[in-house]
């Protein structure tokens, strides 16, 4: 019951942010407040500079300025992707949402468990084979990753775009269909901070459904990122279909869907769109703790969850789950190219 009133709440601020009506106007006021905190904090580290951590390796943050989910942990896969591809040893920090993690990050790599590590960040682990280090304090974060690794080149950040106790030399907003809605900080709209602060960025990836070509303004790369389907895995077995051959292996069984992510809704149109026939939907709130009775709710044969939410459940034994696994694909075909240029400048400045 209180997962679907969060659900509900989330769709229906979802939708008032949208546009500037009396709820938003309402809210105005305590906006205002917002931003003059936002202010005063950025002011404060403009005072002293040495409050702000520089790490001896670039760091690359990836985040966005519209609350919930837009995209981001994608994004940031790509990302470690495309520094692999230029032999770059990449190591990912998360501040880890939603779970204790103490007063010693925790670190590794390969299989993690989301309940020690966080969803997210275990996922990236799982998928990327690169080293994860997590906790609330980046500079901890980071200063525990390179010693466990040494090797490690460049800092990726999972979130951490409103951390200005962190210096970076890359910022990459990323942002979906919703752009900035409303354009108003919380709560009169979505915005963490100021929209103006998406002219101050590096890069700015859109998740679309279809690319667009790539371009830049003022100095700003603008890239889009699709979620392209790659297959589709049974979650106690293993096995894997194409998506032409699990449709026609679903196709006289009741079929649903259930998302413990950002935008739910977004998912299940997305499988809508590939085909599928989904009878039953099941939104949770993002980062919701699943259990071997969340899915009792969906009473169809086949029930199909995303990849983040798979994490989660490698102790269930539901014989009717089946993982949709995406790949991240950047518009920008030169954007390891970029990456390259800019971490080239970084070595040269710090020579």
């Amino acid at each position: 019951m209180l997962a679907n009133a969060r659900t509900r709440l989330t769709i229906w601020l979802d939708r008032q942010w949208q546009h500037r009506g009396w709820f938003s106007l309402s809210m105005t006021p305590f906006s205002l407040i917002v931003l003059v905190i936002l202010a005063i904090r950025r002011h404060i580290y403009r005072l002293f500079p040495s409050r702000i951590y520089r790490a001896p390796v670039p760091v690359i943050v990836i985040g966005n300025i519209y609350v919930g989910g837009t995209g981001k942990t994608p994004a940031v896969m790509a990302v470690v992707q495309a520094l692999q591809n230029l032999n770059r040893c990449p190591g990912v920090i998360s501040r880890g949402y939603g779970i204790r993690i103490g007063k010693t990050p925790k670190i590794g790599n390969g299989q993690l468990d989301p309940a020690q590590f966080g969803d997210e960040p275990a996922m990236i682990a799982k998928e990327t084979g690169v080293p994860v280090s997590v906790h609330p304090s980046r500079q901890l974060a980071i200063q525990t990753l390179l010693n466990r690794y040494p090797q490690v080149d460049v800092i990726v950040s999972d979130d951490g775009l409103q951390h200005i106790a962190l210096a970076r030399d890359i910022e990459i907003i990323v942002q979906d269909a919703r752009g900035l809605a409303n354009g108003w900080v919380m709560p009169a709209g979505p915005l963490r901070e100021s929209a103006s602060r998406i002219d101050k960025v590096d890069t700015i990836i859109t998740q679309a459904d279809h690319p667009v070509e790539s371009k830049e303004n003022w100095g700003i790369k603008q890239i889009t990122m699709q979620l392209e389907l790659r297959r589709f895995r049974h979650l106690q077995t293993g096995n894997t279909l194409s998506p032409a051959d699990f449709i026609s292996h679903v196709k006289n069984l009741s079929l649903g869907a259930a998302a413990g992510i950002g935008s739910p809704e977004k998912f299940f149109a997305s499988l809508k769109k590939s085909g599928l026939h989904l009878t039953e939907t099941l939104p949770l709130p993002d980062h919701h703790v699943l259990t071997p009775t969340t899915f009792n709710r969906l009473s169809t044969r086949v029930v199909v969850i995303t990849s983040k939410d798979a994490i989660k459940c490698e102790n269930i034994a539901d014989d009717r789950l089946w993982v949709a696994e995406v790949e991240p694909k950047l518009s920008d075909k030169a954007f390891g190219d970029w990456l390259h240029q800019k971490l080239e400048n970084f070595t040269h400045h710090n020579r």
